[in-house]
């Protein structure tokens, strides 16, 4: 009897009080008979037997998501608690101390019936409170290793905060500059941007999401929000189901197969149907096709703008539309809570659709598990935030991401012991520099361009200072100091752009070139004879018409977040060599939107169609960027895997047989006077098919270091299955047999697929 009473005394004190509770709640003695209590069941079975347990009302409440902050006060937490049940499936956590958080989820676990917990999410896009380059910058960097360390970093800041859920990565494919969220996402090829949600996706969730620095992903916004018309917000875009396959969905299966635990959906209508309601991307494709077994959460209060975009009378059958189509989490518009029982009870939504849902949203729970650690360890923001090897991570993706676009007479990088004249409203803007949707990023983190320049100058070169003029409005009055400090330097560094808030949600803007006031400032410098070297911080490709010609150099630095000014003072002194090459075509006027570089062939060659006024070319096209020393390539070659002939440029043709595949090679050399980084786009083409293909499409790209006087080889191994296939409108790929080429730059081989 003292055995049995000393083991007894051991299985009490090993229990939790959440565990005591909850067995208390079901009545029962016997742990192992609440499955969804043991840690060592199987996550299905947890799911179904917690599942087994719930009222309507409870099941309903996780399919519901409200906010929560912003109130980091320890002595006001109680109140706010009392406003939720505790019964909500999830939380938008606004704050950066865990103790707000803490308290909503032991309201949650140890105040209802079920102690289900509460799963928080943020809008973590390019960082928490160490704030990197905007997406569409950090797409320029081609350095998929670099974008990886910041999701890492990202996660490990925001769930010290108290985040389980990030909304993020936004994987829109986006080629309208006029549209402002252009800046969140990676830019206007699917390839590209299915790499970068890809790489996001497994950085934020890791190998295990309850490990410690995991965090859920969302791939947002589920699906075509990037085909916005005209760059407006909001819009209806219509998008055949060939274009839904073959520019806007690879993106998100990409980060389906890649492990992301949700998806987001878009505020847009496609082709008639919102994409909140639309059964056909939610359900046949994702859930069923694609087999996803997480949840799709709204928009913001999306539900209920089915009513504003004509689809649905009221809130009711707003709500119906919706969960019917595959939307399992209601952001909060509160429509589910307050319609979704009564259409269970009046047969409008089945039963069996509710648990799918539910189940969906219990699964994640567990699998983050919240079930077993439900709280966040409360740390000194000293201990969380900003740490060195954070803010390292973030100076070396802003100043990769950064793309010199002109560079004549080598006017970069500033000579030593040149006295510059550091010029316009970005020179000490630390606010914009942030971006939109910058986390938890505050205005006192960003190193300004200034104060980055004067540390990495020191006493060794003058910087003569002068604002010259604001983002916009129509005041001269500092075009007078600007022309002073030109005259008297020896070369201009002019720094322009963009407010944060003209890019991001709702910002869309009816031209992309740069206020008047900030082209005129750089006429009047420009008539001092002296090279002006122009720094643009933008969150979208820009009209450069007007600036380019009046610019010795341009170096296009995006809003590059907290180590702006190291970064752009490392390049601009030649500590760093520029690397980054644009992830979405620059125009030569915004007249010319859509422009983007795997356009199909039109249907007249020549001028014939064009425009008649201006050019047809963009200024700056997709993938351009230029170093500080040079790059030569050699012949591109290709030969069938295994063997050591190789097929080169020109006339020739290496046929191949199905099931064979492919190695191409081209080494890179670096016969210039700085080390430097390369990143070679490797291009396919299939200029006859059955269904017309873009002229060409990129296919893989690699980045590497190549030291002076060295050279280095680039490799593409090539299955003509994955390489050359295309899909087609039912969302199945096909491969055709006939000609195709290999492309790099101006080269290509021909393959001929028997």
């Amino acid at each position: 009897m003292k055995l049995n009473l000393f083991i007894l005394t051991g299985l009490i004190l090993t229990l939790t009080p959440h565990t005591w509770t909850a067995i208390a709640r079901e009545g029962s003695t016997d742990k192992k008979e609440i499955i969804y209590k043991n840690p060592d069941a199987p996550i299905d079975d947890r799911v179904g037997d917690l599942l087994s347990r719930m009222t309507l009302e409870e099941k309903v409440l996780q399919l519901s998501q409200y906010v929560l902050g912003n109130n980091d006060n320890i002595n006001n937490i109680g109140e706010t608690v009392k406003k939720f049940s505790g019964k909500e499936g999830s939380l938008i956590f606004v704050g950066v101390e865990p103790q707000l958080r803490n308290a909503m989820q032991k309201e949650a676990v140890e105040n209802t019936r079920l102690g289900i917990p509460i799963l928080f999410g943020f809008d973590v896009i390019h960082g928490f409170r160490t704030v990197f380059p905007i997406p569409l910058g950090q797409a320029a960097s081609w350095n998929t290793d670099l974008v990886a360390q910041a999701c890492r970093v990202a996660a490990r800041e925001a769930i010290s905060a108290g985040i389980d859920w990030t909304f993020s990565p936004m994987v829109d494919i986006a080629r309208d500059g006029r549209w402002g969220r252009i800046a969140e996402g990676f830019g206007e090829d699917p390839y590209l941007c299915s790499t970068m949600s890809a790489v996001s996706v497994k950085a934020y969730q890791g190998d295990d999401l309850a490990d410690d620095g995991s965090i859920a992903a969302c791939l947002k916004h589920y699906v075509g929000y990037g085909a916005s018309e005209a760059g407006r917000d909001y819009v209806a875009t219509e998008i055949s189901r060939q274009t839904l396959w073959d520019t806007y969905l690879p993106s998100f299966e990409a980060g389906v197969k890649a492990g992301a635990a949700t998806l987001m959906s878009s505020f847009n209508a496609i082709s008639g149907i919102p994409a909140s309601a639309k059964h056909y991307t939610m359900t046949e494709i994702l859930k069923e096709k694609w087999a996803h077994s997480g949840f799709v959460v709204s928009d913001w209060n999306a539900v209920d703008q089915l009513v504003t975009q004509g689809m649905a009378p009221d809130r009711k059958q707003a709500t119906m539309y919706a969960f019917n189509a595959g939307l399992d989490m209601d952001m909060v518009d509160n429509c589910y809570v307050e319609n979704l029982a009564d259409l269970v009870k009046e047969g409008k939504v089945s039963e069996e659709r509710l648990d799918d849902a539910v189940r969906r949203v219990l699964r994640l729970k567990f699998r983050l598990g919240l079930f077993e650690e439900p709280y966040t360890v409360e740390k000194p923001q000293s201990e969380r935030f900003l740490l060195p090897e954070y803010k390292e991570v973030a100076e070396q993706l802003a100043q990769e991401s950064m793309v010199l676009l002109k560079n004549e007479s080598d006017v970069l990088p500033l000579k030593k012991g040149a006295r510059i004249a550091l010029i316009g409203p970005v020179v000490k803007n630390r606010f914009d520099m942030l971006g939109s949707w910058e986390g938890r990023g505050i205005e006192e983190d960003v190193i300004s361009i200034y104060d980055g320049l004067k540390a990495e100058l020191g006493d060794e070169s003058e910087i003569i200072y002068a604002m010259g003029c604001d983002f916009d409005g129509e005041d001269t009055s500092g075009f007078h100091e600007a022309t002073a400090a030109a005259e008297a330097a020896d070369i201009v560094v002019l720094c322009l752009g963009e407010k944060r808030a003209w890019s991001g949600e709702n910002a869309s803007r009816s031209t992309i070139a740069l206020p008047q006031i900030q082209e005129k400032l750089l006429e009047e410098l420009d008539k001092t004879g002296k090279p002006i070297a122009v720094l643009l911080s933008s969150g979208r490709p820009l009209d450069l018409t007007r600036i380019a010609p009046m610019a010795d150099a341009v170096m296009e630095i995006w809003q590059p977040g907290v180590m702006t000014g190291p970064a752009v003072a490392g390049i601009l002194t030649g500590r760093y060599n520029p690397s980054g090459k644009l992830a979405v075509t620059f125009p030569y006027t915004t007249g010319q939107i859509p422009i983007y570089y795997n356009q199909r062939n039109a249907a007249r060659t020549e001028r014939a169609g064009r425009y008649q006024d201006i050019q047809s070319t963009p200024m700056y096209e997709f993938g351009y960027g230029l170093s500080y020393t040079d790059f030569d390539y050699s012949p591109l070659k290709v030969c069938i895997y295994g063997s050591d002939r190789y097929t080169d440029t020109g006339d020739n043709v290496l046929t191949i047989k199905e099931g064979q595949t492919l190695t191409a090679e081209i080494t890179v050399s670096n016969t210039g006077g700085m080390d430097g980084k390369e990143t070679v786009l490797w291009y396919i083409c299939d200029p006859y098919c059955s269904i017309t293909r873009p002229v060409k499409e990129l296919r893989h790209f690699e980045k590497k270091m190549i030291r002076k006087g060295e050279s280095r080889t680039f490799t593409f191994h090539i299955d003509p299955e994955r390489d050359f296939s295309f899909i087609g409108p039912d969302g199945n790929r096909f491969l055709e047999k006939g000609d195709y080429y290999i492309m790099v730059q101006d080269q290509k081989v021909r393959i001929r697929l028997d």
